[in-house]
């Protein structure tokens, strides 16, 4: 497909549903001038960069984005970033960090074929694979000499864990975000718009230490989606009546379900089944707040229509996992349960009056053991009446 379009439609497509975009110029002068695919690296924090934790629906949002970068011919590297994982906090024990990254290949693939991409450009590269040689190394030793501590702090501020008395790990992460562009080889990075510090860091001391700037790609950030899981937590989703600013479940719709739906051939369409009354059929968003706004589509409507449309465009995504024994295999290693913590038995109270209860043992130094020796033992008496004692001896000196 990328063959029949223009250098001009190829720039539309790759801009769209963008927020921002810094040097643009970049991206023209490769496509319209050197004729040849832009090349992109995605290195967002948290899903396949940092490798710490379990992929959500909130992810498809970059992953279509993706998916117009490749259907515009660009050639695609995504960083499954086990020394970023590491680096963040320790979010996760470097151990299970490679399995992670395993897995977040088998989840990117399967979602970009969902959608009807093709992947023949599709790069995976694993960040230890070249962020610990001595050329990346020394590359680290001379862009700190460079970027000042505030810099670096304020750079981070928004994709790094921030807690107090920070390791100085937090510091580094931006900075390899940003030697990342010179180590993949690529003409753009692409990442959310909470990444923009990371990106005019790049932008501004890659220069310095004589590499060239890059093009910078970002998508917004949809509210609402984080901790969404299928059918159980759309319906807690945040959708207020008649509200379309905020909402997550009408922006999860704009950024992925209609996209989705061009790519996948069937048109840019969203369905709303109603139980009274014809579908309710967008093919675009304008349409689709017109009607929220004036309670139309209700949430109770949207969300049904949101849950319908993710199962259907998650279904190839789990056939693919149910088929894959070795994608299962990695799943496990990737993700262990938790050890069972064994239950400490509670010592049963036999009472006072229990035939066992008030079994002592005399000892030869005249203390007695056993479940009965507070009734028959003098010792503690004896003690707290030395002590009053010699209080009252104390008092009657002084």
């Amino acid at each position: 497909m990328a063959e029949a379009m223009s250098p001009r439609d190829k720039i539309a497509l790759i801009n769209k549903n963008l927020q921002e975009v810094l040097n643009p110029e970049i991206i023209e002068d490769v496509i319209v001038k050197q004729n040849r695919p832009l090349a992109v690296y995605w290195g967002k924090p948290g899903f396949c960069t940092a490798t710490t934790g379990r992929p959500h629906c909130g992810y498809f949002v970059p992953m279509l984005k993706l998916a117009h970068f490749l259907q515009a011919g660009c050639k695609v590297k995504i960083l499954l970033a086990d020394i970023h994982g590491f680096l963040d906090n320790l979010k996760a024990p470097i151990e299970l960090v490679k399995f992670r990254a395993e897995y977040y290949k088998y989840v990117i693939t399967a979602l970009l074929k969902a959608v009807n991409v093709p992947i023949d450009k599709l790069e995976f590269v694993l960040g230890s694979s070249y962020q610990l040689s001595e050329k990346y190394t020394m590359d680290i030793f001379r862009l700190s000499s460079v970027v000042t501590e505030h810099d670096a702090k304020k750079a981070g501020a928004e994709v790094v864990k921030q807690v107090e008395n920070a390791t100085l790990s937090g510091l580094i992460y931006p900075l390899m975000q940003a030697l990342d562009e010179e180590h993949l080889g690529v003409d753009a990075q692409f990442g959310g718009v909470d990444q923009r510090k990371i990106f005019a860091l790049a932008k501004e001391v890659l220069p310095r230490v004589g590499y060239k700037e890059r093009a910078h790609l970002m998508n917004p950030m949809v509210p609402g989606l984080a901790g969404e899981v299928v059918k159980k937590k759309i319906k807690k989703a945040f959708a207020p009546p008649k509200e379309v600013e905020g909402n997550g479940m009408m922006s999860f719709v704009e950024y992925v379900l209609l996209p989705a739906g061009a790519l996948q051939g069937e048109g840019q369409k969203f369905v709303v089944e109603r139980r009274e009354g014809e579908p309710l059929v967008y093919t675009n968003i304008e349409k689709m707040h017109e009607d929220y706004k004036a309670d139309i589509l209700t949430p109770q409507l949207l969300k049904s229509g949101v849950t319908a449309a993710l199962l259907a465009l998650l279904e190839p995504v789990q056939a693919a996992f149910q088929a894959s024994q070795e994608w299962q295999d990695i799943e496990r290693k990737a993700y262990p349960p938790p050890p069972e913590k064994k239950k400490k038995e509670k010592k049963k109270d036999l009472g006072k009056f229990h035939p066992d209860a008030k079994k002592v043992e005399a000892r030869p130094d005249g203390s007695v053991q056993g479940h009965g020796q507070q009734q028959v033992s003098v010792s503690t008496g004896a003690e707290e009446a030395m002590k009053q004692l010699e209080l009252e001896k104390k008092a009657v000196e002084s």
